[in-house]
C-alpha cells in the first residue's frame, strides 16, 4: 500500500458547514473542501491497482491522437471500486438533493500517470448539462495537480485550485456551460493522481 499521508484508514469528513464557495460569473460556482477523505491511501492504492484502466484515442485536426490519460466510466448500476467511494457518492447526494433535486449517480475516472498527462479546456456539455444548471463533484486522490478554471466569454484571470489527496471540488450551477476547466501538464516531477467525477444521470 502507498502510504502518502501516513493514515490508517478512510475516513469522510462531514459536508455541512465545511464548503468554501466561490461564487463564480454568470450563476457559476464552486464548493471546494481539502482533505475531504481522509486516511485515503487504501482507496488510491485500488483505484491503481484493481481498475480496469483503458486507454483511448481521439480525432483531433487532421489525425488521430492519444488520449493523455487512462478512463474509466462507471454507470449508476455499476459497483464501484471500493465501499468508501459509494459513501461518498451517497453524502454527495443527500448533501446536494435540495439544490440538485436528484442523486449523483455515474462516476468517470481519469489516471495522470505523470505529469505528461492532462485534460485540455472544456465544459462537461454532454447531455443535459449542455442546457440546464447541473452539477460536477470531483474527488482526488494521489499527487497534487491544479484544477484551472476560465469563463468562456473570457476576460477575467483564470482560477487555480489546487487538488491533492482526498480533496473535494464541485462545480455547480452554470460551470459546465459559462466556464471551462482544465488540468494542465505540468514539468515538475509528479507522481500518479485518479480523479473521481460524479456526475447525475445524462451528464457528461
Amino acid at each position: 500500500m502507498l502510504d502518502l499521508m501516513g493514515d490508517a484508514g478512510p475516513a469522510i469528513e462531514p459536508l455541512p458547514g465545511r464548503l468554501t464557495r466561490h461564487h463564480l460569473t454568470a450563476g457559476a460556482w464552486v464548493d471546494v473542501l481539502p482533505g475531504w477523505v481522509s486516511g485515503s491511501d487504501d482507496i488510491f492504492e485500488t483505484l491503481l491497482t484493481e481498475v480496469p484502466w483503458r486507454a483511448e484515442r481521439r480525432p483531433m485536426y487532421d489525425g488521430v491522437v492519444d488520449v493523455p490519460r487512462l478512463l474509466r466510466w462507471y454507470g449508476r448500476d455499476e459497483q464501484l471500486p471500493h465501499p468508501a467511494l459509494t459513501e461518498a457518492r451517497d453524502r454527495l447526494s443527500a448533501h446536494y438533493r435540495a439544490e440538485l433535486g436528484e442523486p449523483f449517480a455515474t462516476a468517470g475516472m481519469c489516471l495522470y500517470r505523470d505529469g505528461r498527462d492532462s485534460v485540455a479546456w472544456h465544459g462537461d456539455t454532454l447531455g443535459r448539462s449542455s442546457r440546464a444548471d447541473t452539477m460536477v463533484a470531483i474527488v482526488s486522490f494521489g499527487s497534487p495537480r491544479n484544477l484551472m478554471l476560465r469563463p468562456r466569454a473570457g476576460g477575467a484571470e483564470t482560477l487555480r485550485f489546487p487538488q491533492g489527496h482526498g480533496d473535494l471540488i464541485v462545480m455547480g450551477g452554470s460551470c459546465q456551460r459559462t466556464w471551462e476547466h482544465a488540468i494542465p501538464k505540468t514539468a515538475r516531477p509528479v507522481g500518479p493522481r485518479v480523479s473521481v467525477q460524479f456526475r447525475p444521470i445524462n451528464v457528461a
